[in-house]
Protein backbone atom coordinates (compact mmCIF):
# COMPACT_ATOMS: atom_id res chain seq x y z
CA UNK A 1 0.00 0.00 0.00
CA UNK A 2 1.15 3.40 -0.85
CA UNK A 3 2.46 5.95 1.94
CA UNK A 4 0.80 9.29 1.96
CA UNK A 5 2.60 11.90 2.68
CA UNK A 6 2.62 14.31 6.10
CA UNK A 7 1.24 17.49 4.03
CA UNK A 8 -1.49 15.23 2.12
CA UNK A 9 -2.42 13.35 5.94
CA UNK A 10 -2.49 17.06 7.45
CA UNK A 11 -4.96 18.56 4.24
CA UNK A 12 -7.40 15.35 4.83
CA UNK A 13 -7.50 15.93 8.35
CA UNK A 14 -8.77 19.96 7.61
CA UNK A 15 -11.15 18.47 4.91
CA UNK A 16 -12.64 16.04 7.38
CA UNK A 17 -12.88 18.47 10.63
CA UNK A 18 -14.59 20.90 7.97
CA UNK A 19 -16.91 18.53 6.83
CA UNK A 20 -17.99 18.11 10.83
CA UNK A 21 -17.84 21.33 11.34
CA UNK A 22 -20.57 21.87 8.31
CA UNK A 23 -22.74 18.74 9.09
CA UNK A 24 -22.95 19.98 12.86
CA UNK A 25 -23.49 23.68 12.02
CA UNK A 26 -26.53 22.12 9.63
CA UNK A 27 -28.06 20.09 12.22
CA UNK A 28 -27.71 22.94 14.17
CA UNK A 29 -29.92 24.49 11.94
CA UNK A 30 -32.38 22.21 11.62
CA UNK A 31 -32.75 21.51 15.30
CA UNK A 32 -35.53 24.09 15.95
CA UNK A 33 -37.98 23.55 13.33
CA UNK A 34 -38.13 19.98 14.40
CA UNK A 35 -38.60 21.16 17.92
CA UNK A 36 -40.91 23.46 17.13
CA UNK A 37 -42.82 21.38 14.64
CA UNK A 38 -46.42 20.57 16.36
CA UNK A 39 -49.47 17.68 15.93
CA UNK A 40 -51.50 20.86 16.22
CA UNK A 41 -50.02 22.27 12.99
CA UNK A 42 -50.40 19.53 11.43
CA UNK A 43 -54.31 18.87 12.07
CA UNK A 44 -54.96 22.73 10.64
CA UNK A 45 -53.12 22.05 7.71
CA UNK A 46 -55.20 18.84 7.38
CA UNK A 47 -57.91 20.09 8.00
CA UNK A 48 -59.16 17.02 10.04
CA UNK A 49 -58.55 15.79 13.49
CA UNK A 50 -57.99 12.24 14.09
CA UNK A 51 -59.41 11.37 17.15
CA UNK A 52 -59.01 7.97 19.12
CA UNK A 53 -62.09 6.51 20.93
CA UNK A 54 -63.51 3.17 22.06
CA UNK A 55 -66.37 3.45 20.02
CA UNK A 56 -67.74 0.39 22.45
CA UNK A 57 -68.85 2.35 25.64
CA UNK A 58 -72.55 3.83 25.32
CA UNK A 59 -72.76 7.27 26.96
CA UNK A 60 -69.07 8.09 26.29
CA UNK A 61 -68.16 6.72 22.96
CA UNK A 62 -70.65 4.33 21.08
CA UNK A 63 -70.85 3.76 16.88
CA UNK A 64 -74.62 4.36 16.52
CA UNK A 65 -76.38 2.05 14.05
CA UNK A 66 -76.79 5.01 11.62
CA UNK A 67 -73.38 5.00 11.67
CA UNK A 68 -72.71 7.90 13.51
CA UNK A 69 -70.86 8.15 17.22
CA UNK A 70 -71.81 9.51 19.99
CA UNK A 71 -70.87 10.25 23.83
CA UNK A 72 -68.95 12.39 26.11
CA UNK A 73 -65.82 11.24 24.82
CA UNK A 74 -66.76 12.06 21.39
CA UNK A 75 -68.02 15.58 22.01
CA UNK A 76 -64.62 16.52 23.54
CA UNK A 77 -63.12 15.33 20.26
CA UNK A 78 -66.16 17.90 18.73
CA UNK A 79 -64.45 20.21 21.33
CA UNK A 80 -61.57 20.30 20.08
CA UNK A 81 -62.19 19.82 16.53
CA UNK A 82 -63.87 23.25 16.68
CA UNK A 83 -61.30 25.01 18.46
CA UNK A 84 -58.02 23.66 16.42
CA UNK A 85 -59.99 23.61 12.79
CA UNK A 86 -63.54 25.54 13.61
CA UNK A 87 -65.62 22.47 12.02
CA UNK A 88 -67.00 19.89 15.07
CA UNK A 89 -67.65 17.55 12.05
CA UNK A 90 -64.23 17.32 10.51
CA UNK A 91 -63.12 14.57 12.73
CA UNK A 92 -62.49 11.16 11.46
CA UNK A 93 -62.57 8.68 14.55
CA UNK A 94 -60.31 5.88 15.02
CA UNK A 95 -61.68 3.15 17.40
CA UNK A 96 -59.17 1.69 19.71
CA UNK A 97 -58.78 -0.92 22.51
CA UNK A 98 -56.86 -0.42 25.70
CA UNK A 99 -54.19 -2.18 23.90
CA UNK A 100 -53.91 -0.10 20.96
CA UNK A 101 -54.95 3.10 22.61
CA UNK A 102 -50.88 4.42 23.48
CA UNK A 103 -49.07 2.78 20.71
CA UNK A 104 -51.87 4.54 18.10
CA UNK A 105 -50.55 7.88 20.00
CA UNK A 106 -46.57 7.24 19.70
CA UNK A 107 -47.02 5.87 16.28
CA UNK A 108 -49.20 9.55 14.99
CA UNK A 109 -52.26 6.88 14.25
CA UNK A 110 -53.91 9.41 15.83
CA UNK A 111 -53.53 13.06 16.88
CA UNK A 112 -55.09 12.55 20.42
CA UNK A 113 -57.15 10.07 22.57
CA UNK A 114 -60.51 11.03 23.86
CA UNK A 115 -60.80 7.21 25.26
CA UNK A 116 -61.87 6.99 29.05
CA UNK A 117 -58.38 6.88 29.58
CA UNK A 118 -56.97 6.82 33.47
CA UNK A 119 -54.15 9.69 34.70
CA UNK A 120 -51.75 7.96 36.12
CA UNK A 121 -48.07 8.74 36.93
CA UNK A 122 -46.51 6.17 35.00
CA UNK A 123 -48.35 7.03 32.14
CA UNK A 124 -47.98 10.79 32.67
CA UNK A 125 -44.32 10.75 33.15
CA UNK A 126 -41.52 10.59 30.70
CA UNK A 127 -40.14 7.47 32.11
CA UNK A 128 -43.80 6.26 31.59
CA UNK A 129 -45.82 5.99 28.10
CA UNK A 130 -44.63 9.70 28.06
CA UNK A 131 -48.19 11.02 27.54
CA UNK A 132 -49.54 14.56 28.38
CA UNK A 133 -53.02 14.42 29.83
CA UNK A 134 -55.43 17.44 29.65
CA UNK A 135 -57.91 18.00 32.43
CA UNK A 136 -59.90 15.50 33.96
CA UNK A 137 -63.66 15.00 32.16
CA UNK A 138 -64.80 12.06 34.38
CA UNK A 139 -64.41 11.43 37.70
CA UNK A 140 -64.91 7.61 38.41
CA UNK A 141 -64.42 4.75 39.81
CA UNK A 142 -63.64 0.66 39.77
CA UNK A 143 -66.24 -1.60 40.84
CA UNK A 144 -67.89 -4.95 40.32
CA UNK A 145 -71.15 -6.08 38.86
CA UNK A 146 -72.73 -9.46 39.80
CA UNK A 147 -76.39 -11.24 38.93
CA UNK A 148 -78.97 -9.61 41.36
CA UNK A 149 -79.39 -13.57 42.02
CA UNK A 150 -76.16 -14.12 42.79
CA UNK A 151 -76.56 -13.69 46.42
CA UNK A 152 -72.94 -11.68 46.60
CA UNK A 153 -73.27 -8.49 48.28
CA UNK A 154 -69.24 -7.73 48.61
CA UNK A 155 -65.62 -8.32 47.64
CA UNK A 156 -65.77 -10.59 50.27
CA UNK A 157 -68.40 -12.62 48.78
CA UNK A 158 -66.43 -12.97 45.38
CA UNK A 159 -63.37 -15.25 47.32
CA UNK A 160 -62.23 -17.89 45.27
CA UNK A 161 -64.53 -16.97 42.25
CA UNK A 162 -63.68 -15.80 38.94
CA UNK A 163 -63.45 -11.99 37.65
CA UNK A 164 -63.89 -11.30 34.42
CA UNK A 165 -61.71 -8.13 33.66
CA UNK A 166 -60.24 -5.84 30.40
CA UNK A 167 -56.41 -7.18 30.20
CA UNK A 168 -53.89 -4.03 30.15
CA UNK A 169 -55.77 -1.80 31.76
CA UNK A 170 -55.29 -0.09 35.39
CA UNK A 171 -58.25 -2.18 36.17
CA UNK A 172 -56.67 -5.00 35.65
CA UNK A 173 -53.75 -3.79 38.31
CA UNK A 174 -56.41 -2.17 41.06
CA UNK A 175 -58.76 -5.91 41.23
CA UNK A 176 -55.47 -7.48 41.95
CA UNK A 177 -54.07 -4.91 44.36
CA UNK A 178 -57.88 -4.80 46.23
CA UNK A 179 -58.15 -8.63 46.16
CA UNK A 180 -54.54 -9.22 47.69
CA UNK A 181 -55.23 -6.42 50.34
CA UNK A 182 -58.32 -7.98 51.53
CA UNK A 183 -56.18 -11.34 51.21
CA UNK A 184 -58.90 -12.85 49.28
CA UNK A 185 -57.90 -15.76 46.66
CA UNK A 186 -59.65 -14.60 42.91
CA UNK A 187 -59.25 -16.23 39.48
CA UNK A 188 -59.11 -13.17 36.93
CA UNK A 189 -60.71 -14.11 33.68
CA UNK A 190 -58.76 -11.50 30.84
CA UNK A 191 -59.99 -10.39 27.63
CA UNK A 192 -58.51 -7.90 25.36
CA UNK A 193 -61.71 -5.24 25.53
CA UNK A 194 -65.41 -4.37 27.21
CA UNK A 195 -67.06 -6.22 24.75
CA UNK A 196 -65.55 -9.29 26.05
CA UNK A 197 -65.48 -8.63 29.19
CA UNK A 198 -69.14 -8.20 29.16
CA UNK A 199 -70.13 -11.43 27.35
CA UNK A 200 -67.57 -13.61 29.01
CA UNK A 201 -69.84 -12.54 32.32
CA UNK A 202 -73.25 -13.01 30.81
CA UNK A 203 -72.23 -15.93 29.80
CA UNK A 204 -71.28 -17.12 32.35
CA UNK A 205 -67.95 -17.34 32.76
CA UNK A 206 -66.95 -15.57 36.00
CA UNK A 207 -69.35 -14.76 38.69
CA UNK A 208 -68.61 -10.74 38.31
CA UNK A 209 -67.08 -8.70 35.71
CA UNK A 210 -65.12 -5.52 36.76
CA UNK A 211 -64.05 -1.98 35.67
CA UNK A 212 -65.28 1.57 35.82
CA UNK A 213 -68.41 1.68 37.47
CA UNK A 214 -69.68 4.56 34.62
CA UNK A 215 -68.70 1.84 31.55
CA UNK A 216 -70.58 -0.71 34.07
CA UNK A 217 -73.37 1.28 34.30
CA UNK A 218 -73.24 1.78 30.19
CA UNK A 219 -72.87 -2.10 29.89
CA UNK A 220 -75.89 -2.84 31.95
CA UNK A 221 -77.50 -0.32 29.48
CA UNK A 222 -77.73 -2.47 26.90
CA UNK A 223 -78.56 -6.06 28.92
CA UNK A 224 -81.92 -7.67 27.90
CA UNK A 225 -82.54 -6.85 32.24
CA UNK A 226 -80.88 -4.73 33.61
CA UNK A 227 -82.68 -4.69 36.58
CA UNK A 228 -81.16 -8.22 36.99
CA UNK A 229 -77.42 -7.11 37.63
CA UNK A 230 -76.52 -4.36 40.72
CA UNK A 231 -73.67 -3.05 40.88
CA UNK A 232 -72.07 -3.17 44.41
CA UNK A 233 -71.21 -0.82 47.06
CA UNK A 234 -67.35 -1.52 46.71
CA UNK A 235 -65.23 1.38 45.24
CA UNK A 236 -61.64 -0.40 44.63
CA UNK A 237 -59.69 3.24 43.15
CA UNK A 238 -60.16 6.51 41.36
CA UNK A 239 -60.49 6.79 38.27
CA UNK A 240 -59.98 10.07 36.72
CA UNK A 241 -60.79 9.65 33.34
CA UNK A 242 -58.99 12.63 30.58
CA UNK A 243 -57.71 12.85 27.05
CA UNK A 244 -54.02 12.75 26.15
CA UNK A 245 -51.26 13.18 23.53
CA UNK A 246 -48.14 13.05 23.05
CA UNK A 247 -46.34 14.25 25.99
CA UNK A 248 -43.49 16.01 23.61
CA UNK A 249 -45.94 18.33 22.23
CA UNK A 250 -46.66 21.14 24.24
CA UNK A 251 -48.17 23.10 21.74
CA UNK A 252 -51.14 20.44 21.43
CA UNK A 253 -51.28 19.91 24.81
CA UNK A 254 -51.81 23.80 25.89
CA UNK A 255 -54.76 24.05 23.51
CA UNK A 256 -56.23 20.48 24.95
CA UNK A 257 -55.81 21.94 28.44
CA UNK A 258 -57.37 25.01 27.73
CA UNK A 259 -60.30 23.64 25.49
CA UNK A 260 -61.81 21.34 28.45
CA UNK A 261 -60.83 24.54 31.05
CA UNK A 262 -63.54 26.31 28.19
CA UNK A 263 -66.01 23.97 28.85
CA UNK A 264 -66.05 23.99 32.73
CA UNK A 265 -65.84 27.93 32.75
CA UNK A 266 -68.73 28.38 30.33
CA UNK A 267 -70.98 26.32 32.84
CA UNK A 268 -69.78 28.27 35.81
CA UNK A 269 -70.57 31.29 33.85
CA UNK A 270 -74.10 30.30 32.70
CA UNK A 271 -72.36 30.36 28.75
CA UNK A 272 -74.15 27.87 27.00
CA UNK A 273 -74.74 26.60 23.57
CA UNK A 274 -78.19 28.58 22.69
CA UNK A 275 -77.10 31.81 24.29
CA UNK A 276 -73.37 32.01 23.39
CA UNK A 277 -73.95 34.39 20.49
CA UNK A 278 -76.01 36.85 23.07
CA UNK A 279 -73.48 36.80 25.52
CA UNK A 280 -71.04 37.65 23.09
CA UNK A 281 -72.76 40.21 21.77
CA UNK A 282 -73.22 41.39 25.29
CA UNK A 283 -69.15 41.83 26.12
CA UNK A 284 -68.66 43.18 22.71
CA UNK A 285 -71.29 46.10 23.26
CA UNK A 286 -69.66 46.63 26.87
CA UNK A 287 -66.01 47.44 27.19
CA UNK A 288 -66.47 47.01 31.19
CA UNK A 289 -66.93 43.48 31.30
CA UNK A 290 -63.62 42.72 30.78
CA UNK A 291 -63.63 39.29 32.16
CA UNK A 292 -65.71 38.14 30.05
CA UNK A 293 -64.50 39.87 26.98
CA UNK A 294 -61.31 37.88 27.33
CA UNK A 295 -63.34 34.86 27.90
CA UNK A 296 -64.49 35.48 24.32
CA UNK A 297 -61.81 36.42 22.73
CA UNK A 298 -62.19 39.88 22.41
CA UNK A 299 -59.69 40.91 24.23
CA UNK A 300 -56.03 39.86 25.83
CA UNK A 301 -55.45 37.68 22.85
CA UNK A 302 -55.45 34.51 24.99
CA UNK A 303 -56.45 32.10 21.94
CA UNK A 304 -53.32 33.51 20.06
CA UNK A 305 -51.19 32.35 23.07
CA UNK A 306 -52.06 28.86 23.07
CA UNK A 307 -51.62 29.05 19.04
CA UNK A 308 -55.66 28.84 18.55
CA UNK A 309 -57.77 31.66 17.13
CA UNK A 310 -59.02 34.30 19.89
CA UNK A 311 -62.33 33.09 19.44
CA UNK A 312 -61.76 29.53 20.27
CA UNK A 313 -64.44 29.66 23.18
CA UNK A 314 -67.43 30.66 21.28
CA UNK A 315 -66.27 28.12 18.49
CA UNK A 316 -66.23 25.78 21.04
CA UNK A 317 -69.54 26.41 23.14
CA UNK A 318 -71.77 26.95 19.79
CA UNK A 319 -70.56 23.34 18.94
CA UNK A 320 -70.91 21.16 21.64
CA UNK A 321 -72.64 23.66 24.79
CA UNK A 322 -70.62 23.97 28.18
CA UNK A 323 -69.79 20.47 30.13
CA UNK A 324 -72.68 20.90 31.84
CA UNK A 325 -74.64 19.94 28.38
CA UNK A 326 -72.65 17.94 27.31
CA UNK A 327 -72.56 15.28 30.62
CA UNK A 328 -76.48 16.31 30.67
CA UNK A 329 -77.24 14.74 27.11
CA UNK A 330 -75.22 11.60 27.25
CA UNK A 331 -75.06 10.61 31.46
CA UNK A 332 -78.00 12.76 32.15
CA UNK A 333 -81.02 11.23 34.05
CA UNK A 334 -83.04 11.27 30.76
CA UNK A 335 -80.33 9.68 29.17
CA UNK A 336 -79.40 6.05 27.90
CA UNK A 337 -76.79 5.71 30.56
CA UNK A 338 -78.17 8.00 33.23
CA UNK A 339 -75.11 8.86 35.53
CA UNK A 340 -75.62 10.98 39.12
CA UNK A 341 -72.79 13.94 38.44
CA UNK A 342 -71.65 13.51 41.82
CA UNK A 343 -67.81 14.45 41.74
CA UNK A 344 -68.23 15.77 38.02
CA UNK A 345 -70.30 18.38 39.87
CA UNK A 346 -69.21 22.31 39.41
CA UNK A 347 -66.57 22.48 42.36
CA UNK A 348 -69.65 25.01 44.00
CA UNK A 349 -72.26 22.26 44.23
CA UNK A 350 -70.56 19.46 45.21
CA UNK A 351 -68.27 18.35 42.81
CA UNK A 352 -64.83 18.88 41.56
CA UNK A 353 -64.33 20.32 38.45
CA UNK A 354 -63.08 23.94 38.35
CA UNK A 355 -61.29 25.93 35.86
CA UNK A 356 -58.00 28.34 36.52
CA UNK A 357 -59.09 32.21 35.27
CA UNK A 358 -59.00 33.04 31.80
CA UNK A 359 -56.23 35.96 31.92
Amino acid sequence: MAKINTNTLKTMRRLFSGIVGLTMLLTGCASPSQENSSRLDLIKKRNELICGVSGKIPGFSFLESDGNYQGLDVDICKAFAAAIIGDPERIQYRPLTAAERFTAIKTGEIDLLSRNTTFTLSRDSSGGNGLSFAPVVFHDGQGLMVKKSSGIDSLDDLANKSICVGSGTTTEQNINDAFESASLPYNPIKYQDLNQVVAGYLQGRCSAMTSDRSQLAAARSGFKNPKDHIILGNVLSKEPLAPASDGQDQKLSDAMRWVIFALISAEEQGITQSNIQEKFQLAKNNPQLKQLRRFLGIDGGLGEKINLSNDFVVKVISATGNYGEIYERHLGQTSEVPIPRGLNELYNKGGVHISPPFN
